[in-house]
């Protein structure tokens, strides 16, 4: 498994989903609902993982099975991409709040 590749791809994904609900947001008066659009990110962002190991041929569950200790790639990928995801999910509350 690649992780910068993947950490790549999925930054560049989120931040066509997030420019997305950037849009949708100018439809939107109501401010729990625009609240909402930070819940609607994160199952984005759970979704994008799964896609991209898919396409990948990740197994998301699988770890190494010579150390009882180990991480599944699940764990791996959401280590090494959370970062990305808590940064483009700031930009956008910050979006939020401005609007």
């Amino acid at each position: 498994m690649n992780i910068q590749r993947f950490r790549a791809e999925l930054e560049t994904r989120l931040l066509i989903e997030k420019e997305y609900l950037v849009q949708e947001l100018s439809l939107i008066k109501d401010d729990r609902e625009k609240l909402e659009l930070l819940g609607k990110f994160n199952e984005k962002y759970k979704a994008l993982i799964k896609r991209i190991a898919q396409e990948d041929g990740i197994d998301l569950d699988a770890s190494d099975h010579n150390d009882p200790e180990s991480l599944s790639n699940a764990q791996v990928i959401l280590g090494k991409t959370m970062s990305i995801y808590d940064q483009l999910a700031d930009e956008l509350y910050e979006e939020i709040t401005r609007q």
